[in-house]
């Protein structure tokens, strides 16, 4: 690790994606996080509610996204996988129902 990564820390870069409606309201948020490395699933939503994510709405508001939470394309409820180490370039993927069945 060279100095310049001491100083800044090291950082992965998360993709959050969260569509659908959540509570009262329609949520459509593609954005980027840069988080410190090491960051698990539980301090991104942590860290997302600092940065006005609402990664933390969405699982309280709908339960039924902490099932079927998507990570890289594949199922990753979150409390199984709340500890779960994320990487540069994951993306978390949150799609609420769009209709009723």
């Amino acid at each position: 690790m060279g100095i310049f990564d001491r100083l800044r820390g090291d950082q992965v870069r998360i993709h959050i994606v969260i569509r659908g409606r959540i509570g009262d309201d329609w949520k459509d948020v593609d954005t980027y996080m840069k988080v410190p490395a090491g960051t698990t699933l539980a301090k991104l939503v942590e860290s997302a509610d600092v940065a006005k994510i609402p990664l933390r709405e969405a699982l309280e508001h709908s339960p039924h996204l902490k099932d079927t939470m998507m990570l890289n394309g594949e199922r990753c409820p979150f409390t199984e996988n709340a500890e779960r180490v994320l990487a540069e370039g994951d993306e978390v993927y949150l799609l609420a129902p769009l209709a009723g069945g």
